[in-house]
């Protein structure tokens, strides 16, 4: 059941695709300006576990429909909840990164009965501080028209900052290729400039067994140890500190966050 499927909504259509299977199914969203795929090194340990194994590209990005009204968090929250339903799934795992964990943050307290454990990575569930120097380079980063381009290399040189996936250079290609289409990088800004209030409210009513992880040279956060620790303490959930992994530590140290992840939610296994 490989290949691109979508979802229909009344603004336009969402990408995923479904290992499918009886499995438990596995939801993995990935972060603002990447791919599904983020999740490849991931998806083929899971699936041989015996889950199903969903993988959903954001608003405007990857395969789905470029222009939006919302691309805010909650939105994206909207999407999975859409997902859910339409595939006909009672409960699922879900598991987001960055942006995406603070949409798993709303989905989970908003709809506890559709989502059993939820796994955080990298998650933006607050508005961090952040000094006006890195907010104007940032906005550089995104402006068109080199923002593709400028983008891909700063994510492959500063978010993947000690072990590179061998497939790099492609996948930054791929990268590059999808957000030099018309009107992606529009999204992309738009996306960025979202807040994260309604996540952080959203915190103390996620009432479902919770993983966080970061990895400890993140450089979206100003200090990922104290982001981790006032999580944990926020939340109660199991926290974990992937050492030397930056912003996608599924991808730049798949084996420990599979160890990691699989600890966690290796009791619902299905054969």
């Amino acid at each position: 059941m490989s290949g691109v499927k979508y979802i229909l909504t009344e603004e336009g259509k969402i990408s995923f695709e479904d290992t499918g299977g009886n499995g438990v199914p596995v939801i993995c969203v990935p972060g603002m300006g990447d791919l599904r795929s983020v999740y490849r090194f991931v998806t083929g340990d899971l699936k041989r576990r015996g889950y199903r194994i969903i993988t959903m590209d954001l608003r405007g990005m990857g395969d789905s429909t470029v222009r939006w009204r919302d691309y805010s968090e909650s939105s994206i929250a909207l999407d999975i909840v859409l997902l859910i339903n339409q595939l006909g799934l009672k409960s699922v795992i879900l598991m987001g990164n960055s942006i995406s964990a603070g949409a798993a943050v709303i989905v989970s307290a908003q709809h506890p009965g559709l989502i059993s454990k939820v796994v955080l990575v990298s998650p933006f569930v607050r508005n961090v501080p952040i000094s006006r120097l890195k907010l104007l380079l940032f906005r550089l980063v995104l402006a068109r028209p080199w923002g593709a381009s400028v983008w891909t290399s700063y994510q492959s040189s500063r978010l993947y900052p000690s072990m590179k996936p061998p497939d790099m250079e492609a996948y930054s290609l791929s990268l590059r290729t999808m957000l030099k289409q018309r009107g992606r990088m529009k999204a992309f800004q738009k996306m960025a400039s979202t807040k994260h209030d309604k996540a952080e409210e959203s915190l103390e009513h996620m009432n479902v067994p919770a993983m966080m992880v970061m990895g400890s040279k993140d450089p979206d956060f100003p200090d990922p140890k104290k982001e981790l620790d006032w999580l944990a303490a926020r939340t109660g959930a199991k926290s974990i500190m992937i050492e030397g992994a930056g912003h996608y530590p599924q991808a730049e140290y798949p084996e420990k966050f599979i160890a990691y992840l699989t600890d966690f939610i290796g009791e619902e296994s299905v054969s």
